[in-house]
């Protein structure tokens, strides 16, 4: 089994938490393995040792194999700094800007990327887990596909579809992303893992039975949700993360921190230590939500900071910082955060959007 791919049916269905543990797995046995993600979409990236970047969730990938990181184990990364727009990566160095359409046209480009750098890793070990990105049921991104089937297709590797029952429809997922693939994607999918479980096995086991006969494909394996589980995220910031600041719970922590949850906010992760500690009241405030008092604000990264900066502005956090500033409060720019506290901000090129001074 020199490669095999994880896919998933939603996002966060447990495509990157599977391929580490594999990892881990082969690495424990002194089997030469490596993580590989065609293309992720992520503003939480990793620099690998020759200053390249690449996602954050292949970084820890590579920690669980104990390799070192590369540039070729996710050879493109796509870093969104608008709605329709993103910094494209390629093999660890920016290409720069492209709107969804463009990228369209650019895949070509990025499919030999794609290619080049799976065959290199190819050569250097004997077994690699591809994580897939999304999910392949989504259609409209099938022509030119370098994530999912149109990898899979293209290495000739086999496929387990991996989905989430703690999101509930499992069942309809799995028989729904089927559903969607052509015949020849349908036949390479080997098997399914339903990942995220809690409670009694024995309650899951009918509608096991009921999906293996409906799919004539075997369930592998069930795994159970973990509770105190903490890796970094790939991407997405789970609404478990983003605090209720009236938690009586907290109020017995030493020290508050609380960081507006930027509309780009740019590796998040890098909260985590704060996040995680006991004794730190660790709050992300988003769109809306009331600003709490706290011993210290943090102003994080973005991936487009003259927008960030005036979203701040209409949330009142500029009004807010100033008033926690008086009463002698701390405050830390950090990246992005930190060009909000100068005077102005010029983005000449427009390399982060179409406003071009603050």
């Amino acid at each position: 089994m020199p490669t095999l791919m994880i896919q998933g049916c939603t996002s966060d269905a447990g495509k990157s938490t599977l391929v580490a543990g594999l990892c881990r797995v082969w690495a424990r046995q002194n089997l030469s393995v490596a993580p590989f993600k065609p293309q992720n979409m992520a503003l939480n990236s990793a620099v690998t040792e020759d200053g390249g970047e690449i996602g954050r969730a292949q970084a820890l990938q590579a920690i669980a194999a104990k390799i070192p990181l590369s540039v070729h184990l996710n050879p493109v990364l796509l870093k969104p700094n608008s709605d329709t727009g993103a910094q494209v990566i390629l093999q660890g160095h920016s290409m720069g800007n492209l709107n969804a359409v463009d990228f369209h046209n650019y895949k070509p480009l990025a499919k030999k990327a794609v290619l080049d750098s799976f065959q290199i890793l190819s050569q250097q070990y004997k077994t690699i887990f591809v994580e897939g990105a999304g999910s392949p049921a989504e259609v409209n991104l099938r022509e030119n596909d370098i994530a999912n089937m149109g990898f899979a297709e293209q290495v000739d590797c086999p496929v387990i579809l991996i989905a989430d029952i703690d999101k509930g429809g499992v069942f309809a997922h799995i028989i729904g992303t089927l559903a969607c693939l052509s015949e020849s994607e349908q036949a390479r999918i080997k098997g399914f893992v339903i990942n995220r479980f809690r409670g009694d096995i024995k309650l899951l086991e009918s509608g096991l039975k009921w999906l293996e006969e409906k799919t004539g494909k075997p369930i592998l394996g069930v795994l159970p949700y973990l509770h105190g589980l903490h890796l970094d995220a790939e991407d997405a910031l789970a609404t478990s993360e983003v605090s209720n600041y009236l938690d009586k719970h907290r109020l017995a922590k030493k020290l508050k921190v609380v960081i507006p949850l930027l509309p780009h906010i740019s590796n998040h992760t890098d909260f985590e230590p704060l996040r995680l500690h006991p004794d730190i009241d660790f709050c992300m405030v988003s769109h809306l939500q009331p600003i709490p008092p706290a011993d210290l604000i943090i102003l994080p990264g973005s991936k487009n900071v003259i927008f960030d900066l005036q979203w701040l502005k209409s949330q009142g956090w500029e009004k807010a910082i100033q008033q926690h500033l008086r009463y002698n409060g701390k405050l830390i720019g950090i990246c992005g955060g930190l060009q909000m506290l100068g005077q102005w901000i010029f983005d000449p090129d427009g390399i982060e959007g179409n406003i071009k001074k603050q």
